[in-house]
């Protein structure tokens, strides 16, 4: 399922969530520059290896990762999707929070999925990358905070729908909560890092109330 659009406008110009998807494509550019050796060290520098930290000692500045790795992407697609969707819930988000306080988030609900998916995959080699996490707390905090708006929704291969934003958003909660669940029963590593989309997911609904004003909470 694909959303197209939500029903909730803005009232303010959403500038935390475009220089988000500037800086992520940005870099994204940057990194389609690189060679493959290049590359490869890019990713294994900036992303998050739960094996590195679960398996020796690193010093207070090696964990960045659990920051830096939400700006890598590994494609084209994976870059549009995460983008798409911070833009279609971001905005609606940043104009309850503010810009500071919605940066602040954005960054908090990146790093709790972080850590939950090094909480899960302690012994994993393979680094893993993506806005998704972050992204993913977004959707969180719009999960509660914009329950009734409404999400115009493509079905392939050609029927539009207009689902109620928690009936979307939980959907795809449970989508990611039944095949993160899957892959603790499978042996290996997992293409799509489940347990950090939940762990933003849940990040969110946890903590939006905390960024918001008690004004701007009234209205939700």
């Amino acid at each position: 399922m694909i959303p197209l659009r939500d029903s909730t406008p803005s009232n303010h110009f959403p500038w935390v969530t475009v220089v988000l998807i500037v800086i992520n494509t940005l870099i994204f550019n940057y990194q389609m520059s690189l060679n493959e050796e290049e590359m490869n060290r890019l990713v294994y520098t900036f992303g998050l290896v739960p094996y590195y930290y679960s398996n020796y000692s690193p010093q207070l500045i090696d964990y960045l990762p659990f920051i830096t790795c939400t700006f890598l992407h590994g494609s084209w697609m994976h870059l549009i999707g995460n983008m798409w969707i911070l833009w279609l819930f971001g905005d609606n988000v940043e104009d309850k929070m503010g810009k500071a306080r919605f940066l602040a988030f954005y960054l908090l609900c990146g790093l709790v999925a972080s850590l939950a998916h090094f909480i899960i995959n302690l012994d994993s080699q393979v680094p893993v990358i993506g806005a998704s996490g972050a992204v993913a707390g977004i959707m969180g905090a719009y999960f509660l905070m914009f329950r009734h708006a409404k999400v115009l929704t493509f079905v392939p291969p050609f029927f539009l729908f207009n689902f109620p934003a928690w009936i979307y958003l939980g959907f795809w909660a449970l989508t990611q909560l039944y095949e993160g669940a899957a892959g603790l029963l499978t042996i290996g590593d997992q293409q799509v890092a489940f347990w950090a989309h939940i762990g933003g997911f849940i990040a969110g609904m946890l903590f939006y109330k905390k960024f918001i004003s008690s004004q701007q909470m009234e209205e939700v």
